[in-house]
């Protein structure tokens, strides 16, 4: 005889998870779903890069001491409002730079609570996620700090390239918290070969050294970030030859790894990831020449920096897709354990 189970019904969500009085709405940061923490880690990585670009735009534009003073803007003045010696728009672009990373704080602060508040499969909280989000308001105060000894000490020109460094640190600490999203927590089974793993981890290194020597090349030619501050003492020919140099070291790797990546049978995202890169990576090289060749315009140098980032995050998703660590799920029973199921008897 045939007999059919009663529907088994799937468990109530943890009452405590749920704030009654808010607005459904909230659930999204009180009680987030694995999509919705997902869109948290991916707003962290937009606003973490964006403190970068905007930044930049405050350092080629000469409005590095567009406020003198720190925390506030001016002596007097918490705002852009007063005098300081600079052009007005100087004022409002490094004023505005500010606002940009109270901003970015308070989504930071956002993703910290939405990971505290995520339970995974089972109901457990996501440790892995929790440490990750924790990092990000914690470095965009830690920058904050950085910023202010920077305007202090007249754009030293290594706290800058510090600052610089430290929100490119804080990127990379944002695309781990947005992959390790998509991701369950079994123990990591490769896709790819050793050595491929390797050379996509050579390739993140030689994306590093060459952030890096990018701001040496930034602090030691005309866009140090206002008119007459220090500057490295370096020659501006070797320093920028040295990151060419870095540039061909990076497309050389490149090209190895998509070698590796092909004969590895990598997965195919991690191979169209390579191409990605790869083309990112020349396209770099035609704007850093050609701004050399045309007296570094500052508009052009933006834009360098601004392919950077976009060449930065995607070296940093090129692992993620050489390893399977199962899927993200929801503390929800599955559709087949919700779903009656004939037994015979």
């Amino acid at each position: 005889m045939v007999c059919v189970s009663a529907p088994a019904t799937a468990p109530a969500a943890d009452s405590t998870r749920r704030v009654p009085w808010l607005p459904a709405w909230t659930d999204a940061l009180l009680a987030p779903s694995a999509i919705a923490m997902r869109r948290w880690a991916l707003a962290g990585v937009i606003t973490s890069a964006l403190i970068i670009l905007t930044g930049a735009a405050v350092r080629l534009s000469q409005s590095g001491l567009g406020c003198p003073d720190w925390p506030t803007c001016t002596t007097h003045s918490l705002g852009a409002a007063d005098t300081t010696g600079d052009p007005l728009i100087h004022r409002w672009i490094e004023f505005g730079n500010r606002l940009v990373t109270v901003a970015i704080f308070v989504v930071a602060v956002g993703v910290f609570i939405a990971a505290w508040r995520f339970r995974g499969h089972g109901g457990r909280r996501r440790k892995d996620l929790l440490w990750l989000a924790g990092a990000q308001p914690g470095a965009i105060m830690l920058q904050a700090v950085l910023g202010g000894l920077v305007v202090l000490t007249k754009l030293n020109p290594a706290l800058v390239s510090l600052h610089f460094l430290a929100s490119v640190a804080l990127v990379a600490a944002t695309v781990a918290l947005y992959m390790r999203c998509q991701e369950g927590t079994d123990p990591g089974r490769p896709l790819a070969p050793r050595l491929v793993q390797l050379c996509a981890a050579g390739v993140i290194g030689c994306v590093a050294l060459m952030m890096a020597a990018g701001t040496v090349v930034t602090g030691t030619g005309p866009l140090a970030g206002a008119a007459g501050v220090a500057r490295y003492d370096l020659p501006l020919e070797g320093v920028t030859q040295l990151h060419a140099d870095i540039g061909w070291l990076l497309a050389g790797l490149m090209t190895g790894l998509l070698i590796g990546l092909r004969l590895g049978h990598a997965p195919v995202r991690a191979v169209r990831l390579g191409w990605l890169l790869l083309g990112l990576i020349g396209l770099q090289g035609v704007i850093g020449y050609t701004q050399y060749f045309t007296g570094l315009p500052a508009g052009l140098v933006w834009v360098h920096v601004a392919g950077s980032v976009a060449i930065w995050i995607t070296a940093l998703l090129i692992p993620y897709a050489l390893r399977d660590r199962g899927r993200i799920t929801d503390p929800v029973t599955s559709p087949t354990e919700a779903t009656a199921q004939p037994t015979l008897a």
